[in-house]
């Protein structure tokens, strides 16, 4: 089963969903992870309480990359209460492998982005 979910992970690395930019985005962040130089910026679409459009730029290994890609995926058209709602299980759960703790901070850098 873990090999499914590493393709899944390898996929959202070299095709990433909702890279790129927004020409106007209501909220911009960025986030990094200094010790492995892995960087998200992450922007957001907002309107009426309600995330219409997101996007991400970055670099880094594929593990952040992909956790990128897939909450990108997961927060759009969710309501910003709902997005504060999730937590770091979330996003584990969905990457769907163990994640050792050197790579933790890879996977959880989108998440903490969007806080």
């Amino acid at each position: 089963m873990d090999d499914l979910y590493r393709d899944e992970i390898l996929e959202h690395y070299r095709r990433p969903h909702n890279f790129g930019t927004l020409a106007e985005p209501d909220a911009v962040h960025e986030g990094a992870n200094p010790l492995c130089g892995d960087r998200i910026t992450l922007m957001l679409g907002i309107e009426d309480e309600t995330v219409r459009e997101v996007a991400f730029t970055g670099r880094g290994c594929a593990i952040s990359q992909a956790s990128a890609s897939m909450l990108t995926d997961e927060i759009k058209g969710k309501r910003l209460s709902d997005i504060a709602a999730l937590d770091r299980e979330d996003v584990l759960d969905a990457l769907g492998i163990e994640i050792s703790p050197a790579r933790l901070k890879c996977a959880l850098l989108s998440l903490e982005t969007l806080r």
